[in-house]
């Protein structure tokens, strides 16, 4: 695999992750069109450990908070919102759908899901429901007002990231809009509930890798490289995320979906590619 295109698969992941217009849907369709060949399980791995550690960096004082409350600890951290007991269960519980999604319909997104026509209407609609969900969430809580239903509610609807083209952060920032969390809230908890499922991811792909023989000799420079790019990258559009929220609606991201979401369409119906 070139560093060339190391680099740069690892800056779409860095920045698509966390922006809500689905990091699946990108890292499928800009290599098929450029014609890359498949770089293969090593490098999703290192994908995804690069994402796992940008969040990991970024909210480290968030995750000792949470985690020194949860565990009946008191300590007051740096965001107010997060002493609350109950966020550490919150996260718990939010995770299970989505590990139980996944256990049951991975294959279907790992094959004959991840096609143009889904992924181009995965975009659009969750685009859609995006820009409802900001439209009519209240914006009245804090991850100190969750409630059990909020977390059960952001992590069902989080399993739904599974198809190709709804995008992880897209769908639970409006599961959490739609549960009147203001929008910076609900980006936290979002980034803060995909870490479980990313680590499982990871873990799950590297004993598959194993299994298979491990990394090949040709690949550990790109996997150093996609870990770094993706990681440094995560952590400046994380940052730069929660302070656009502050001041500003998801407007940008729901007409980028709708409009790609209607490009990746056109090229499946009018050039057949990627069918």
């Amino acid at each position: 695999m070139p560093l060339y295109q190391a680099i740069l698969l690892g800056i779409i992941q860095g920045f698509t992750e966390f922006l809500p217009i689905s990091s699946t849907a990108h890292l499928t369709i800009i290599p098929r069109l450029l014609k890359w060949q498949d770089p293969g399980l090593g490098f999703d791995i290192a994908l995804h450990v690069g994402t796992l550690a940008a969040i990991f960096v970024f909210f480290f004082q968030d995750w000792v908070q949470i985690i020194a409350n949860g565990l009946g600890f008191s300590y007051r951290g740096t965001r107010p919102d997060e002493n609350s007991r109950k966020l550490l269960w919150f996260l718990i519980i939010g995770t299970i759908p989505a590990a139980v999604a996944g256990a049951k319909l991975n294959k279907y997104a790992e094959g004959p899901w991840r096609n143009f026509y889904v992924i181009g209407t995965a975009m659009i609609v969750v685009g859609i429901v995006m820009a409802i969900a900001d439209r009519f969430g209240r914006q009245k809580k804090g991850l100190d007002a969750m409630s059990w239903w909020d977390a059960m509610t952001v992590g069902i609807l989080q399993a739904a990231a599974l198809i190709p083209g709804v995008s992880r952060s897209g769908i639970t920032i409006s599961a959490a809009r739609f549960r009147h969390m203001d929008r910076e809230a609900a980006a936290r908890f979002s980034f803060l509930l995909s870490a479980p499922v990313i680590a499982g991811a990871a873990a799950k792909d590297a004993l598959d890798l194993h299994k298979n023989g491990g990394l090949p000799a040709d690949m550990r420079l790109p996997w150093i490289v996609g870990i770094l790019v993706s990681a440094v990258v995560g952590i400046v559009v994380i940052a730069f995320f929660l302070r656009f929220l502050r001041r500003n609606s998801l407007a940008l991201f729901v007409w980028y979906r709708i409009v790609f979401g209607i490009i990746i369409v056109a090229l499946a119906v009018f050039f057949r590619v990627g069918g």
